[in-house]
């Protein structure tokens, strides 16, 4: 029987969040955690296998390409939002 693991899950859907939205590769973005980037790596295959769509259900080649810019848009808007929560909240406890 495999050991628990040491990451949990809110840790791997964040990392693979991570790896996903950054323009550097999943080796990088791994050593950057601190963790092996060939746990990463798998973390983020099975989830493209999980959100894969259906077969039967081909994009065109212009769907497909708004599909992913549509994406890469909700991923930035995403960190953004995370941001300025982070950001509300340091400025909400700031005693001036």
């Amino acid at each position: 029987m495999a050991p628990p693991s040491k990451y949990t899950p809110e840790f791997r859907e964040e990392a693979v969040r991570i790896a996903l939205a950054s323009s550097k590769t999943v080796t990088e973005v791994g050593r950057e955690l601190g963790m092996n980037p060939e746990t990463l790596r798998g973390w983020v295959k099975k989830h493209k296998e999980r959100n894969e769509p259906p077969a039967g259900t081909e994009l065109s080649h212009d769907e497909r390409a708004r599909l992913k810019e549509l994406e890469r848009r909700i991923r930035e808007v995403e960190m953004e939002n995370a941001f300025l929560k982070k950001a509300a909240a340091y400025f909400a406890k700031d005693p001036r």
